[in-house]
């Protein structure tokens, strides 16, 4: 559904589906968000299903689809300002993890998010070394609350 790295209309449809479900926390555990970005050449506010993973006491979202997606340059273009949404709206900040702090937060992320698992070269078990290796394909943001 994402042989060319973007969503086919299948994936797209699913993806706005999840994305309800998840901003409105029905049937979805309580990391599973809508992200919601502002897009860099429309300005349209769009929004996308992610898992927020959390990593020694840090929420973070990673870009499975690695650094083409289109939410990664969105964020990068409109200074890192995003909206969470699980019944309530909250505004956050996702700062971009530097490559040499990844892994973990990758081997952690195929742990909980099992839709990711497929656009990985790694599996979820290997080790953390392995995941050092391709950390520079997949960006990871943290999330901060906004005003800290």
């Amino acid at each position: 559904m994402y042989r060319s790295g973007h969503p086919n209309p299948l994936a797209r449809l699913m993806n706005r589906v999840s994305a309800i479900q998840f901003g409105v926390g029905f049937l979805a555990p309580r990391d599973w968000v809508t992200v919601e970005v502002r897009g860099r050449s429309t300005g349209r506010v769009v929004s996308f299903p992610a898992v927020v993973v959390h990593h020694g006491g840090h929420g973070f979202l990673v870009s499975m689809l690695g650094e083409r997606a289109h939410w990664v340059r969105n964020v990068r273009a409109d200074g890192g300002r995003a909206v969470l949404r699980r019944g309530r709206r909250r505004p956050v900040r996702l700062v971009e993890v530097p490559v040499g702090d990844r892994a973990p937060i990758l081997r952690r992320y195929l742990a909980v998010a099992p839709g990711a698992r497929p656009h990985f070269p790694l599996d979820r078990s290997a080790p953390v070394a392995d995941f050092e290796d391709i950390a520079d394909r997949y960006p990871v943001f943290r999330v901060e609350p906004v005003g800290s």
